[in-house]
């Protein structure tokens, strides 16, 4: 069963931003989709399991960008 979360990205300016913020959470393990809603930072992933914050964080830092509170 599929699971979706939706999160809000800081710092997105550009398509580079989205290609990038997409190719680190699709890294990770279970990561089936990722769309990216450039004006309002919106990224809704689904997985396979439910990912935990802590993951997207350092995922989405590795990107170069912030992800912010809920």
């Amino acid at each position: 069963m599929a699971v979706t979360s939706t999160y809000t990205v800081k710092g997105m300016t550009c398509s580079h931003c989205v290609q990038a913020v997409t190719q680190e959470l699709s890294a990770l393990p279970g990561v089936a989709d990722v769309q990216v809603d450039l004006p309002s930072g919106g990224v809704t992933v689904t997985s396979e399991t439910p990912l935990t914050e802590d993951a997207v964080r350092t995922a989405v830092d590795e990107a170069g960008y912030e992800l912010a509170d809920a």
